[in-house]
């Protein structure tokens, strides 16, 4: 069955590929902050392991919604660590950082996740696409106040 959400196929494809990069980022991040969640030692483990674990629960969901929207728009998603590798602009931390380093590449990331999101807006804007713009609109701010929020913990 044809899907007529009056978007065309072109368009949604092209937001579709900003927002598999969002997915991709926003997975990394997920995985990276589950990582620190565990392994965070030091004077701020109780406040950071808490916060961490609250960090990457929500990223799970988002992750859950950036690619439930993709398949809205009818183009599967992609969900695979080598996928996401080629499509996420956030690196990949194969040791254990102590804690500032830790906060520091989370905000980064978040920095990062933010900038993706931006460029999705604008190709959902492009596109005519309210519903992928409002979902990245959420997205983009709260990448930007969770960098925030870790930027803090570093002054």
């Amino acid at each position: 069955m044809a899907i007529s959400i009056g978007i065309a196929k072109k368009d949604r494809e092209a937001v579709a590929k900003h927002l598999s990069r969002l997915l991709a980022d926003t997975y990394s991040l997920y995985l990276k902050t589950h990582s620190f969640h565990w392994n965070i030692t030091g004077p701020q483990f109780n406040s950071l392991h808490a916060m961490f674990q609250t960090q990457y629960n929500a990223l799970w969901l988002a992750a859950d919604e950036v690619a439930e929207r993709i398949r809205t728009l009818d183009v599967f998603a992609p969900g695979s660590y080598s996928q996401f590798a080629k499509l996420s602009a956030i690196k990949e931390e194969a040791g254990v950082p102590e804690w500032k380093a830790m906060v520091g590449q989370l905000v980064e990331g978040h920095e990062i996740a933010a900038a993706t999101a931006r460029d999705t807006l604008k190709a959902a804007n492009a596109a005519g696409d309210d519903g992928t713009a409002d979902m990245v609109t959420g997205r983009l701010k709260e990448h930007e106040k969770t960098a925030w929020m870790l930027r803090s913990l570093l002054k």
